[in-house]
């Protein structure tokens, strides 16, 4: 299928251009071209600004059933925690694929091309496989697919509720037994045209040491993404110390699961030490800072870890909300707060993060970048909303990181083929219905 945009504006090389002509052919950028006049004849015409379609580098989906519930009262991360167990616990095959497809259309109305899906809820409740050991995470793919957008699905080793400690009756259905099992079943899953397989480490809570290096050596040996949680809660770094001595970072790299291929996520709590071994591995941090506040984590430190040599990208994670704008912008507005000081990224670099790094620590290194070559992942911005509008057409950048919200998406294009037109999902019917039916399903139960 041949198809040709014309941009308004895009973010080319870096910056802003105008009258940008797009060509695509099968799924990808054929030609792109600058300073047009006017749309060549039949081109699909952008008005705003074109990026780089956004990567949400980590995503729990059943967690969005839990958005404007858990906010009464006082508590942590830990109280929050048994909330999120109850749904997980009410969950199948039929109606993940539901909520799924109906979180990820929210996605992709939101600008989000793909999706890293941190996937550890495997089995059913008391830990009894499914006849298809893998029906949770055939329906987050195929999820995806009908929702429009490209996943990355993240298996995830999950084999333990603690140091040296079993996992409980609600996790049993996340393990399958030791990291040589969780292998087989994960070596089971396929990819295909929309999606890829990596891998995920829970945590080193919940892989013990020894197996580690069986959850970094499936990864390696495919060339597949690894993810981990890492130092979100100080509870987890005090335990790891007096199991092993070390801190979870140290323990990590120790165990060969830091590296370019690597992202952690979070990295709220962290020493100096930590800082240096994941810069100097060239480990990407997954930054999720709606998440981070909300669950009242922290503030990591995400401009020492760049400093240091880490890439950085951008997750919605308990999707308190969806915008990966507003990621991006938070991740430079929590570092004033801590440092009271101003502008420790550019607009551009906090673009990259939400985009061709985003993608790269997802497996996708072809898309993130509107150039000859890539994938045909694109998202419009409208420059004339009422949070928009003003800024010459120049600064679009600054106004999409700054400004801009997930609702000022106004066309989003997948493999070619526009999967939200003026802000309406093209695949998806009635998006804020298929989100309310699907977490009514799993409330109710």
């Amino acid at each position: 299928m041949r198809m040709i945009y014309f941009a308004e504006h895009a973010w080319v090389d870096a910056a802003v251009r105008s009258g940008v002509v797009i060509e695509v052919a099968d799924g990808r950028i054929t030609a792109v071209r600058e300073g047009a006049a006017v749309p060549p004849p039949g081109a699909e015409v952008l008005r705003g600004l074109t990026v780089p379609g956004l990567a949400n580098a980590h995503s729990h989906a059943f967690h969005r059933a839990l958005r404007g519930t858990t906010q009464e009262g006082s508590g942590t991360f830990w109280t929050w925690r048994d909330i999120m167990y109850g749904v997980a616990g009410r969950l199948d095959p039929d109606g993940y694929l539901a909520l799924a497809r109906a979180v990820y259309a929210e996605m992709a109305l939101a600008g989000i091309t793909c999706v890293g899906e941190f996937h550890y809820l495997h089995h059913a409740p008391g830990g009894t496989p499914y006849h298809d050991p893998n029906a949770m995470g055939e329906a987050l793919i195929t999820a995806a697919e009908q929702a429009g957008i490209r996943i990355t699905l993240l298996d995830t080793c999950y084999l333990s509720s603690g140091f040296g400690a079993a996992p409980d009756g609600h996790q049993l259905r996340f393990s399958d037994g030791d990291a040589d099992a969780w292998a087989a079943r994960a070596s089971a899953l396929g990819e295909r045209g929309h999606a890829r397989v990596g891998a995920a480490i829970h945590s080193v809570r919940a892989v013990p040491a020894d197996q580690l290096a069986t959850v970094a050596g499936w990864a390696g040996e495919r060339g597949a993404p690894l993810h981990v949680h890492l130092g979100e809660q100080t509870a987890e770094n005090d335990a790891c110390l007096e199991a092993h001595g070390r801190t979870p970072t140290r323990l990590l790299a120790e165990h060969g699961v830091l590296g370019p291929r690597t992202s952690a996520v979070h990295a709220t709590h962290l020493t100096g030490e930590d800082i240096r071994l994941l810069g100097g591995s060239s480990t990407t941090i997954c930054m999720c800072p709606t998440t981070e506040r909300d669950l009242a984590d922290g503030i990591g430190p995400a401009a020492d870890l760049a400093r240091a040599g880490s890439p950085l990208s951008l997750g919605s994670d308990s999707h308190a909300v969806i915008d990966l704008f507003e990621e991006a912008r938070a991740m430079e507005l929590n570092e004033r707060l801590r440092t009271r000081r101003r502008g420790h990224w550019s607009a551009a670099q906090l673009l990259r993060a939400a985009t061709e790094d985003g993608h790269a620590s997802l497996g996708w290194h072809e898309a993130g970048r509107l150039e000859a070559g890539a994938l045909a992942d694109f998202t419009t911005v409208a420059l004339d909303s009422v949070r928009t509008a003003g800024p010459p057409p120049g600064l679009g950048a600054e106004t999409a990181v700054y400004a801009a919200t997930g609702a000022d998406v106004r066309h989003v294009v997948v493999g070619g083929r526009a999967v939200v037109r003026d802000g309406v999902h093209q695949l998806v019917e009635d998006v804020p219905a298929a989100l309310a039916d699907a977490i009514a399903r799993v409330t109710r139960l």
